[in-house]
């Protein structure tokens, strides 16, 4: 108790107020509307992953940070001793600090005095643990004199191979601010400040600093959002200096981006998801600094991932081994390893991209990466979870953490689920930009939101079924300014572009269009700006926006130089990828052809896997009789969305199907 007592009393003087908020906004040309301003609407396609964090995902990782001894360790470390002995990895601190910033996320959708107060509860816990000069670091803490192999002798001795101090520092700051922002409290960011300090006072290119780089980055990110908040420049140079620094200290390899300095890469090598965070932690540097050599090594590196290392998934990252990018072109689907947390690093990186440059194409990916690779990684109904996401499953090959074949509660190493925990109710904020009097609409999904443009409030109601069908609907509820214009995402699905390379194209010759209507009228179609549709106008209250996108089944093939795809065709509808799963069809999915011609059906299935909408079409299925003979048989094929599969347990599963021959005659 009186370490306690001394640690708030400290805190409470060094502290003090929070400097005035930097007066450069977030530095990007475009600012991303913060996520307290959109309410998502309940029982809409994101409503109802909001719900089921809010009522499941956010209690379940709660409820087993206590079970696996995540808050024991807190405890440990507010009472530290010989007898103390670290459980677990040295980065469980950070599902602490995960969960905390979804639950506050949540906060603001869903008010919650209890889950308030639970959070209140928790960060008792952890302010107990943080030492005198802020470190926080309970692996290190608990027993100084006696700590695990992975955290070193010393502070940050191992940084840059297993430690992950300044990785814990990254998920610290994050949901300290995503608290602060939601609640007003300064209870986390205190916590989350203070450590941070030590953090520049310790780690730096200076004499008698530890020059050191984050083996796992997200502190990048995390201190420039640090520095946005409080106005203290010294948390972006320490930003930067992380950057300037990576390929120049100890470790130099491919797994951890370190091969070379940051502004000289150009391809997406490594861990894919370190590789994700410290691509969107330069992005926010640059454009914070104006470095622009940060901007063209991200271009270069997003175009190499979009080009030629990018799953029709949206997801990324090849090999099981280092949970690593593969060579160009590389895309096996069995043993695709795809985590949940690099997908999650594509929704980071790309919003970033738009913010830097205004194009739709980097909506286009995030779209595609949160529709398919991010919430695939969820069950439906918030309490399992995939750490890998592979395009194919033949039943047997354990893909999944903990070597397993299905969905789980919970993993050894738990950072997909508590990632999701943090990212899912953070939704609300990727919906909608602004730039000057441009409000960008990103994302569809029903919502009421209340923007600020010019300083002047603006308040939209948005009413759609999407992802299911193309009609969107934004009426004006409130327009303290008559003059903006609104900038419409029209997708590139719709633009017969499944994403901005050749990496993927569309096989069927289908030519979908789009409409655009204000109070009844249909606008012109014009040359669209950077992919979007520029409504210009004088609004006012009750004007009212209907957009419409054709949304019919279409089959996608690869580039050539995608082998593991060759001879094969894919299916989606909208911004949803579709596969044969073995529960829907009751032939061997593995053994399907489909052929050139399909018809395909867009059924109804509101009481399937919360509703959904399957699509159905002939095909033929291949199988040996008892003598060995193939026989062909015609059947029925059906498809649903690839985030709903393994809901029935482990089983066959396709996303890529044979078109016919050329899959047996590819090499």
């Amino acid at each position: 108790m009186k370490r306690l007592l001394s640690t708030i009393v400290l805190g409470s003087l060094a502290i003090g107020c929070l400097q005035a908020k930097t007066d450069k906004g977030n530095g990007y040309p475009i600012t991303q509307v913060p996520f307290t301003a959109v309410n998502v609407t309940p029982g809409t396609f994101f409503g109802q992953r909001l719900e089921a964090a809010r009522k499941v995902t956010i209690p379940l990782a709660f409820s087993k940070c206590k079970e696996t001894g995540r808050y024991e360790n807190f405890i440990k470390a507010a009472h530290p001793g010989e007898k103390n002995i670290f459980h677990g990895f040295t980065f469980d601190d950070t599902d602490v600090y995960k969960t905390i910033e979804g639950a506050s996320y949540i906060l603001q959708t869903y008010p919650d005095k209890k889950m308030k107060a639970y959070i209140d509860s928790v960060l008792n816990i952890v302010s107990a643990a943080q030492e005198k000069d802020g470190y926080l670091y309970t692996p290190r803490t608990m027993n100084p004199s006696n700590p695990p192999d992975w955290a070193g002798p010393a502070r940050w001795s191992r940084e840059e191979i297993l430690s992950h101090e300044l990785y814990n520092l990254g998920h610290m700051v994050d949901g300290a601010v995503a608290h602060y922002q939601s609640t007003g409290s300064r209870k986390f960011l205190d916590i989350a400040i203070r450590y941070a300090d030590c953090v520049c006072k310790e780690v730096g290119p200076a004499v008698g600093q530890a020059c050191v780089v984050p083996g796992h980055q997200i502190a990048e990110m995390a201190l420039s959002r640090l520095y946005l908040v409080t106005g203290n420049k010294k948390y972006l140079d320490e930003a930067k200096f992380f950057l300037d620094y990576r390929g120049k200290t100890a470790r130099k390899d491919f797994y951890s981006q370190s091969s070379k300095p940051v502004v000289e890469q150009k391809e997406a090598v490594g861990h894919a998801v370190r590789a994700g965070y410290m691509y969107s932690g330069m992005a926010d540097v640059a454009a914070l600094t104006g470095d622009s050599s940060y901007i063209k090594a991200i271009d270069a590196i997003w175009d190499n991932i979009v080009s030629k290392k990018y799953y029709l998934t949206g997801g990324v990252g090849a090999r099981h081994a280092g949970e690593a990018f593969g060579d160009n072109y590389e895309l096996p689907n069995l043993t695709a390893y795809n985590e949940t947390c690099a997908a999650i690093a594509q929704v980071y990186l790309n919003q970033r991209m738009f913010l830097l440059h205004g194009d739709s194409k980097y909506i286009d990916c995030l779209e595609r990466s949160l529709y398919n690779g991010v919430i695939d990684g969820m069950s439906i109904d918030g309490g399992k979870f995939f750490y890998p996401n592979p395009l194919a499953s033949d039943g047997k090959y354990r893909f999944n953490a903990d070597n397993t074949l299905d969905r789980q509660p919970w993993f050894g190493c738990a950072c997909c689920p508590s990632n999701l925990c943090r990212f899912i109710p953070s939704l609300p904020g990727y919906l909608y930009a602004v730039k000057d009097n441009n409000i960008y609409v990103n994302l569809f999904s029903g919502n009421k939101s209340t923007l600020d443009v010019n300083g002047k409030k603006v308040s939209l109601e948005e009413t759609t079924e999407y992802p299911w069908n193309g009609d969107i609907a934004i009426t004006v509820k409130e327009a303290k300014t008559s003059d903006f214009n609104l900038m419409v995402r029209i997708p590139g699905w719709v633009k017969n572009q499944v994403v901005p390379s050749d990496l993927y194209a569309y096989s069927d010759g289908q030519n979908p269009g789009y409409s655009v209507s204000v109070n009844g009228k249909t606008i012109s179609t014009a040359a669209l700006v950077k992919g979007y549709f520029q409504i210009v106008r004088k609004w006012k209250k009750g004007d009212q926006i209907r957009i419409h996108f054709d949304m019919e089944p279409r089959t996608v093939v690869a580039n050539e130089k995608v082998a593991a795809d060759r001879g094969r065709v894919a299916v989606e509808r909208g911004p949803l990828v579709y596969c044969a799963e073995w529960p829907y069809n009751d032939f061997d999915v593995s053994r399907v052809v489909i052929g050139n011609k399909l018809n395909f059906e867009v059924v109804n299935k509101p009481q399937l896997l919360n509703g959904i909408k399957e699509i159905t079409t002939d095909a033929q299925a291949l199988s040996t009789d008892a003598d060995g003979k193939v026989q062909v048989k015609d059947v029925k094929l059906t498809l649903i969305p690839y985030y709903c599969w393994n809901h029935q347990g482990p089983g066959k599963m396709e996303v890529w199907m044979s078109k016919g021959l050329e899959t047996m005659d590819a090499k």
